[in-house]
């Protein structure tokens, strides 16, 4: 089954060429059935690359899922067109009072920054605490798992003393938890960040099931025991050259990065990088989308409560 997206917004054409079955909202309003509501919080500069490495993701399920974007920072964008913005985009006032069966929260070039000094953290905050009682089950990545964690469990930003980039390896600890259904024992995912999970704070300091982690990156992959919180610390998501891109935006303008670990072939920069992750993120989104959206999800989102009373597995 499809996505749903706006007809005109620029992902249509990416995914259709590559055999990706989207369909647009023209064609979905004669579709009887009830499909998937996910809101996609985009935090990104670049907007509308990181709506075609998303909705890549989401595309891999049986379900047909509506998807409406959301921004937060009405700050003029460098990135994405104003005209993109204004057409595909919706403000939390507009859409508060709905429901959702999923959120995704998107990482944000802010791993330096404290919490108290993030322009819209109030907003951050406000949309944390709205998903409770409006949406099923919310998935976090890179930056907004720290700042989820700082929201719902109270802990501490906690920054690494050089940034993670690369690729590395993750062990399998969730056994048959169903977001895991199908991984490797040993599996493969990128990062890019500066925020620091050591696995034993989050198993003292939390009630999250640690489903993958590592040594060198520590958790990986965590939620909450009624599936309805989820952490990813990377970036499954990213394309092949994403990683590329960041590494020699950083050259340009002076920072010296580190070379991305375990990316480049032969750790030779001049080498055309890979996508090694590829497989994992998209069965990590079809997990998340069937096992703790769709079979959590209430048919009527409107009796969705903040207890979760109404969710219950099938």
């Amino acid at each position: 089954m499809p996505i749903r997206i706006p007809d005109r917004l620029p992902a249509a054409n990416v995914l259709s060429q590559e055999n990706i079955f989207v369909m647009t909202e023209t064609r979905a309003v004669n579709q009887e059935i009830r499909p998937m509501r996910v809101l996609l919080l985009n935090l990104m500069p670049k907007k509308i690359e990181t709506e075609n490495q998303l909705l890549r993701m989401l595309s891999n399920s049986p379900l047909q899922i509506n998807v409406d974007l959301l921004r937060i920072d009405d700050r003029p964008s460098k990135n994405t067109p104003q005209s993109h913005l204004e057409s595909f985009y919706h403000d939390f006032e507009q859409i508060k009072d709905q429901f959702y069966d999923g959120l995704i929260i998107t990482g944000a070039p802010l791993g330096l920054t404290d919490f108290c000094d993030v322009v819209y953290w109030e907003k951050i905050e406000q949309i944390v605490a709205w998903a409770k009682s409006h949406v099923t089950s919310t998935l976090f990545l890179c930056w907004a798992a720290q700042a989820g964690l700082k929201i719902l469990y109270g802990l501490d930003k906690r920054t690494r003393l050089e940034k993670l980039s690369g690729v590395y390896e993750h062990q399998n600890l969730g056994g048959y938890d169903p977001l895991v259904r199908g991984f490797d024992d040993v599996f493969l995912a990128p990062h890019s960040r500066y925020a620091d999970f050591p696995i034993a704070l989050l198993r003292e300091k939390t009630d999250l099931k640690i489903l993958a982690a590592s040594e060198k990156v520590g958790v990986y992959l965590a939620a909450s025991p009624d599936g309805r919180q989820v952490f990813v610390t990377g970036h499954p998501e990213y394309d092949a050259h994403t990683l590329d891109n960041e590494y020699r935006r950083d050259l340009e303008v002076g920072i010296a990065p580190v070379m991305p670990e375990n990316y480049y072939p032969d750790n030779n920069a001049t080498n055309l990088p890979r996508a090694t992750w590829r497989s994992h993120g998209h069965l990590l989104f079809a997990n998340w989308l069937n096992y703790h959206v769709y079979q959590l999800t209430p048919y009527d989102l409107n009796t969705l409560n903040a207890t979760g009373e109404a969710l219950t597995r099938d």
